[in-house]
């Protein structure tokens, strides 16, 4: 839900063009800040009761980079630009529009798929360690391999203390 409905806007947009006070004024009164003011004055005077309606779109990037080029061209600002062709987002949007298009060219304009994206499912299933399943090895075979695991496991302890003794001795030549 909108923070403010478009009755309430278009009440302080009348007051304001009544000449109920200026934007500082109408800030206190109404509780709405005077920036936000200007922006729903000037939304309605160049698009009607239509630029206070809460408005949602998406834009392609052609008709980004169209807004962008007609505001290069005319020497628009932001502002002037988003009250021009009625978007919506705040002041922001033009603006971020145009350091996407410096950072990456019109692709970097194309509308980004909302939401998480989805898992990646596997194509294949993962391919089993051995060329054979393991059912189909033989008894000699589980047995090579059997003593080559002990082997590296040997290996492996035997390492293992080495640079334990080299660690002990190192820190025995530290103590004096």
């Amino acid at each position: 839900m909108a923070k403010y409905d478009e009755k309430f806007k278009k009440s302080v947009v009348q007051d304001y063009l009544a000449g109920g006070g200026g934007y500082r004024g109408l800030s206190a009164k109404y509780g709405v800040t005077h920036g936000q003011i200007r922006h729903w004055v000037a939304a309605y005077r160049q698009n009607g009761d239509g630029g206070l309606i809460k408005k949602f779109s998406h834009y392609s990037a052609e008709f980004k980079l169209q807004v962008l080029e007609r505001m290069w061209r005319e020497e628009l600002s932001f502002n002037q630009t988003m009250h021009l062709f009625d978007l919506r987002g705040g002041g922001g949007v033009v603006s971020s529009w145009q350091r996407n298009y410096h950072e990456g060219g019109i692709t970097a304009l194309a509308p980004k798929p909302r939401g998480r994206p989805q898992k990646m499912k596997s194509a294949t299933p993962p391919k089993p360690l051995s060329d054979k399943p393991t059912e189909a090895k033989t008894l000699q075979e589980l047995q090579r391999e059997n003593e080559y695991l002990r082997a590296e496991v040997a290996y492996l302890k035997k390492l293992d203390a080495l640079v334990r003794a080299k660690q002990q001795a190192a820190q025995t030549k530290l103590k004096p």
